[in-house]
């Protein structure tokens, strides 16, 4: 992909997957859209119905649906309405697989741009302008539509509560500035889909921005509308469930992406504690002796708990000497994957 004024993309590449050095502006060839489905029968007409022919700064415009394993006529309708590329998984591999097969087919049919938007259409469609604009104009890698989580009226109080608690995370985690974590209605630009993986079967909303955070991508915000409720959320079956999937979630790309400073945190507990009672021990053996009373269980419990601190931090930088390895396989994955999908021109 050529960038205006002779910038090409690939020398905007960092050291690091992803990173964009300059602010180009790139006149895009073609924008997927893509729709992760499992049995969307009676919502995906009214999806596809809406999406954009035409947005400013695109040259084309083509939509990818992926069939899930879906046991309805979900294929049958993507067919009718004349979708131009579909990814037929044989069976229902949850939404994170859905989703990474939608992005490398929408990579292998040359795009650009990717946008991501749901089967049941609670984003609203002429908000991709706004999800595409920052990336044509190379002020982002990834565009994240933010929702007006508390004028949803078929959020629970509750929900909101959990939403905006788990942004608040993400952020934290991931230091990017993305207000709403959980919404799938984003965009990314060809080189930031290059660089993604997600691991987990859950969902790819929270580990893709974590991922990029730390890939030290370009994320950006915008407010975005939605639609009317079609239809319950497959994927909150239960609030109690899908905290704990999420937090484990974030937990685990910490670990991945930052083990250093995850096992410093989590070894500093233990051995605070330990030192804590070690002192108190020391107090009461030097200060306060009593004849006959020894207090060996607090001495042995502080040495528990400051050897397992100890041996956290060692975990953490036997980790972080790992991680240095995921780097490099990261990369080398990075240049495969260019390679098999753009690759050299003879010269």
């Amino acid at each position: 992909m050529e960038l205006n004024g002779g910038c090409d993309m690939n020398d905007r590449l960092g050291e690091d997957i992803g990173i964009f050095e300059a602010d180009c502006t790139f006149a895009v060839t073609k924008l997927i859209i893509q729709i992760p489905c499992f049995n969307e029968e009676a919502t995906l007409p009214t999806a596809l119905a809406d999406l954009p022919g035409t947005l400013p700064g695109v040259d084309t415009i083509e939509r990818l649906v992926v069939n899930d394993g879906s046991t309805d006529g979900t294929l049958e309708i993507a067919r009718t309405h004349g979708v131009e590329h579909i990814v037929e998984l044989p069976r229902n591999q949850g939404l994170a697989k859905a989703f990474m097969a939608g992005l490398h087919a929408s990579l292998r049919a040359g795009a650009d741009i990717v946008v991501n938007t749901d089967a049941d259409n609670q984003y609203d469609a002429r908000d991709i302008e706004k999800l595409v604009t920052p990336i044509v104009e190379g002020r982002a890698d990834i565009v994240v539509g933010a929702r007006p989580i508390g004028d949803i009226g078929h959020f629970s109080p509750l929900k909101k509560a959990l939403q905006k608690m788990g942004s608040w995370v993400v952020r934290t985690t991931s230091g990017t500035r993305v207000d709403d974590a959980p919404s799938g209605f984003r965009a990314f630009s060809r080189e930031a889909a290059l660089s993604l993986n997600v691991f987990n079967n859950f969902t790819y909303t929270l580990e893709t921005i974590i991922q990029a955070g730390q890939k030290n991508m370009s994320v950006l915000s915008v407010p975005i509308r939605v639609n009317a409720d079609l239809r319950p959320s497959r994927l909150v079956k239960s609030i109690r469930s899908y905290v704990w999937r999420s937090l484990l979630i974030i937990m685990r790309m910490f670990m991945i992406y930052r083990p250093l400073r995850f096992f410093l945190i989590l070894g500093t507990i233990p051995f605070s504690l330990g030192f804590l009672l070690g002192v108190r021990w020391l107090a009461y053996f030097w200060l306060f002796p009593e004849p006959g009373r020894t207090r060996l269980p607090s001495l042995i419990l502080a040495a528990i708990l400051l050897l397992s601190g100890f041996q956290l931090w060692i975990f953490g930088f036997i980790a972080d000497l790992v991680s240095v390895n995921r780097l490099l396989l990261e990369k080398i994955q990075y240049r495969i994957r260019r390679a098999d999908l753009d690759p050299p021109k003879d010269l």
